[in-house]
């Protein structure tokens, strides 16, 4: 950030956050940022903020000289048995954390402003969206890229910060950005947990007083399947026996696979010099938890 932005960002300006709910508003407050070769960051959310996205727009910002935070529960990315009406809202509070955190601009589109009458463009891809999450949620991954899409051409972010406990999601984001030429570059930003390793997300409010109790063992069977497969311990044996012992702990497992970190492609057994990560999805009652953490072969 350049000196003049920087004391722009501790003045007053830094305090007033506008808030635009429509392109013609948004358009018009970005040319005076670009007018000081400024660098702008996208902070994508569908709201019910919590630290885990804070943590997003505190990599944004110190990545980048304005910031601008999305909310949108975005309706394309959603199941017709998921839950988009149950999908926690709280537009308030949102603003005022975003305010706190130092966010410059917040984007609030309607959903008619984002899909208006007529709209029949939606971006698809194979490969890394294919199984997993994809597998799970048909049409999941064409609604969020598409909406992602959009983000970027609508801000014409230099930056997008995601969040790695989706990490199928930030890796069908990097997919499309790069095979659509979007010049923007994806920063993946680590998960950020409760102190006993549960992933933050927006969802965990609906999980009862035991479910909560029960939660972390999914992050701390991740950890420890990595830690024995990376130390020579079969790999199908292991995901087996973590699996089991999940299920004995009241979770219904999804998944629970070794993949190559950026492709997903599923993995038999560990791939020396390649970059993997370990990932799962298990429901506790009606709550869907998804967790990843990467694997590293042992140091001889």
């Amino acid at each position: 950030m350049s000196a003049a932005l920087a004391a722009r960002r501790v003045g007053s300006d830094a305090a007033r956050m506008q808030v635009h709910r429509d392109i013609p508003g948004l358009r018009a407050a970005l040319p005076a940022w670009r007018a000081r070769r400024a660098r702008i960051a996208l902070v994508p959310t569908m709201g019910a903020l919590h630290e885990g996205h804070l943590s997003l727009v505190a990599a944004a910002r110190a990545a980048a000289d304005f910031v601008v935070a999305s909310i949108l529960v975005n309706p394309t990315q959603f199941g017709p048995d998921e839950d988009l009406s149950r999908y926690p809202r709280d537009e308030a509070g949102d603003l005022a954390k975003l305010r706190a955190a130092g966010c410059d601009l917040a984007w609030l589109p309607t959903v008619e402003a984002m899909y208006p009458a007529g709209n029949a463009t939606s971006v698809q891809l194979r490969g890394v969206c294919d199984g997993f999450e994809g597998a799970a949620r048909p049409g999941h991954f064409a609604g969020v890229a598409t909406v992602c899409t959009k983000l970027f051409l609508q801000t014409g972010a230099d930056i997008a910060a995601f969040g790695e406990k989706d990490w199928q999601q930030l890796q069908v984001v990097r997919r499309a950005a790069s095979d659509l030429d979007i010049p923007i570059r994806i920063l993946p930003v680590p998960t950020v947990r409760e102190a006993d390793g549960l992933a933050l997300s927006s969802r965990n409010r609906f999980l009862s007083p035991m479910q909560r109790a029960t939660a972390p063992l999914l992050h701390a069977a991740l950890r420890r399947a990595a830690a024995r497969i990376g130390a020579g311990a079969a790999l199908r044996a292991v995901l087996a026996e973590e699996e089991a012992g999940l299920r004995r702990a009241g979770f219904a497992p999804d998944y629970l696979a070794l993949v190559e970190a950026e492709t997903l492609r599923p993995l038999d057994a560990m791939a020396p010099g390649m970059p993997m990560r370990l990932l799962a999805a298990a429901r506790l009652g009606t709550v869907r938890l998804l967790d990843n953490v990467p694997l590293r072969e042992a140091i001889a």
